[in-house]
């Protein structure tokens, strides 16, 4: 096995709580204390799980941020109608956003750092309250970053968070893989519920 095997085997036994000759479970527990403790968007100095950050694009150079975000559970909460309705249309249970949590996490990360730019992120770990996701971030201004020619097309793509391209905000558009009996992944939603009427 190679080094990032044995960082990625490490990573699954934490997250799982096997009990062995070391106590996973006790350290994973004692970083969500602590991380509960920080403020909800915090950078950090290098990635939780360096072997996911490495296959979503992060590089240990000049120009890449990685950023913890940590984000409520649930549907969040929704004002109670003080008119009369039934029960099942007051509209305060069961009702969700229409984008998933970690790009909730993304678009707050972007807003925090607004001279950077979202290339990634992924899940670090949830408690009974938060989940808590790492964001990888881009200065397109770095002059490393502009003369890397595998990352420097980040310079032309401004706001990618808040217009679902990064991975996460791709997969809520339904362009993860492809759509139910198409020949090829939906352009859009719209687009798609054209194409099968």
């Amino acid at each position: 096995m190679g080094m990032y095997s044995y960082i990625r085997s490490t990573l699954q036994k934490e997250y799982a709580g096997d009990v062995g000759e070391y106590n996973y479970l006790a350290r994973m527990k004692e970083k969500l204390i602590q991380w509960r403790r920080e403020p909800a968007i915090v950078r950090v100095e290098y990635p939780t799980n360096l072997t996911r950050a490495r296959e979503l694009g992060y590089k240990a150079k000049q120009g890449f941020v990685i950023v913890r975000v940590r984000v409520r559970k649930g549907s969040g909460s929704h004002i109670r109608p003080n008119k009369g309705r039934r029960p099942k249309r007051m509209g305060v249970n069961k009702l969700t956003r229409r984008i998933s949590i970690q790009r909730i996490a993304e678009m707050r990360a972007n807003r925090k750092f607004n001279n950077l730019e979202v290339l990634n992120s992924y899940y670090v770990g949830e408690d009974g309250k938060y989940y808590y996701y790492e964001v990888i971030m881009i200065d397109p201004h770095h002059p490393a970053i502009k003369n890397d020619p595998d990352i420097n097309w980040i310079v032309h793509d401004r706001g990618r968070a808040f217009r679902g391209k990064t991975s996460a905000g791709r997969k809520g558009r339904g362009l993860r893989n492809k759509g139910k009996g198409a020949e090829k992944a939906r352009p859009s939603l719209k687009a798609n519920e054209r194409k099968l009427k």
